[in-house]
């Protein structure tokens, strides 16, 4: 394996964390995050960032689904530390045009913010966990699904182990569900008790038989909002906090075939609260918060290639 290296860049983006970082036809889209503010491209063969247009609205604490030529972001807050509210309806950024607009609501009963979403071959949007109160209260091992084509929502059966922060990732027909934390334990004043109830847990569910069930390995280093990419069969869990450390270096891979967890190359920086990228054989990540409660925003981006069969 190689070093993560810290890209030289022309320009730069925006400070934020607790936002969404995707790939699409190859450019990176990082969008989101406290405040409103303009959508980040970098261009990866010329390492320059330029500018699009912000969302309608504050958008945060999302992993954000790439559906055709669209990014759909689901499972979203938006609003002030501890009380975010989750938004009632799908946002969505169309890169070839540098648009928004609002896509299908969101069932009242099941919004909450801060989840896990990937998208299956089979079509389908998964969202897994969240919390309905901002990092008050209301963590869920809620298990749904929505149709892009559609907009039917569907309800399934719950995870095993509740949780927010929290990435997941489909690697084949298994969805997996792991680190993050059950924001809403403390006593409603001293929030710093949140960041020790991260969980180790690694939930899986089976897309053919339709059940969950907890892994016998579980993760290394328990941290929540760390980000997530698939390379070769196997997840690439990067960064994250934890009531330990403020933000962490370490990168966590998951082999789905052997069913074990292994470590990689650190980060040059530590960092949470934001996604990374699969590309061209290489790991991305972009932005996020190096410590507690946001400070210091990131604008750094770092790479990972991947030398392996």
């Amino acid at each position: 394996m190689t070093e993560w290296t810290t890209v030289a860049c022309t320009g730069a983006p925006h400070c934020r964390h607790e936002c969404g970082f995707a790939e699409f036809e190859g450019k990176f889209y990082l969008f989101g995050g406290r405040r409103v503010q303009p959508v980040d491209i970098f261009d990866p063969e010329t390492k320059a960032w330029t500018h699009g247009s912000p969302p309608p609205i504050e958008v945060h604490h999302f992993q954000p689904v790439v559906v055709g030529s669209e990014i759909w972001m689901l499972g979203t807050m938006k609003g002030l530390f501890p009380r975010e509210t989750p938004l009632d309806t799908v946002l969505i950024y169309e890169p070839g045009t540098d648009t928004w607009k609002t896509g299908p609501e969101i069932p009242v009963a099941r919004r909450r913010g801060a989840s896990g979403c990937a998208m299956h071959s089979d079509g389908w949007i998964y969202v897994v966990g969240g919390i309905v109160d901002g990092h008050y209260s209301g963590t869920q091992a809620w298990f749904d699904r929505i149709n892009p084509a559609t907009g039917e929502w569907q309800i399934l059966p719950d995870a095993p182990n509740k949780r927010d922060h929290a990435p997941c990732a489909i690697v084949g027909n298994t969805l997996y569900f792991f680190g993050g934390r059950e924001s809403g334990r403390h006593n409603g004043q001293d929030f710093e008790a949140m960041f020790g109830h991260t969980i180790g847990d690694v939930d899986f569910y089976d897309f053919t038989t339709g059940t969950w069930s907890v892994h016998q390995e579980p993760l290394p280093i328990e941290t929540a909002a760390g980000g997530t990419g698939v390379v070769n069969n196997k997840i690439h869990y990067v960064g994250g906090e934890s009531g330990r450390l403020e933000a962490y270096k370490e990168m966590q891979i998951f082999d789905t075939s052997a069913g074990v967890w292994s470590f990689g190359p650190s980060l040059n920086r530590e960092r949470h609260a934001t996604n990374c990228c699969v590309y061209d054989g290489k790991l991305w990540i972009a932005a996020g918060s190096g410590a507690r409660g946001g400070e210091p925003e990131l604008t750094s981006i770092e790479c990972f290639e991947i030398n392996e069969p």
